[in-house]
């Protein structure tokens, strides 16, 4: 997204790029460290569910861990996403299920774990909608 201003005689402003911020339904990259007990740990990819707005002004970012862990199969709490590309494996690329795991909400400062931006991109809307409904079962708002 490209801003442009004007100066105070009115001329354009060189444009200014607008700084990249998590947002609502993006899947991104976060350091989980440090963690204790059951947190996940290490780089994991993470739902957003806190609007862009609310990101760019805390620094932080609510969202939800995902993994590709297979006992997630059968977790009540976990929303199966699918096939999605994994990493490698003997020189080959493996697809492999991921899912998101509801039943740990977590809120990161997503500027200081340095958060990128997945390959995945963004949850399509009924898979967030399904994850949204898995979450309020559990914390029950509204």
């Amino acid at each position: 997204m490209v801003v442009v201003n004007k100066t105070a005689t009115g001329k354009q402003a060189a444009p200014k790029r607008k700084i990249w911020a998590p947002d609502r339904q993006d899947i991104i990259w976060i350091d989980c460290n440090p963690q204790i007990g059951r947190e996940m740990r290490d780089v994991h990819p993470f739902l957003v569910l806190s609007p862009r707005i609310f990101n760019e002004k805390t620094s932080l970012v609510i969202g939800l861990p995902m993994t590709t862990a297979e006992y997630n199969a059968d977790n009540p709490f976990a929303v199966a996403l699918g096939k999605v590309p994994g990493g490698k494996a003997k020189g080959r690329k493996t697809v492999q299920t991921s899912y998101v795991l509801c039943h740990q909400p977590k809120s990161f400062d997503w500027r200081l774990r340095k958060a990128k931006v997945h390959p995945l991109g963004a949850l399509s809307n009924a898979l967030f909608a399904q994850v949204c409904e898995r979450l309020n079962q559990i914390i029950q708002v509204g």
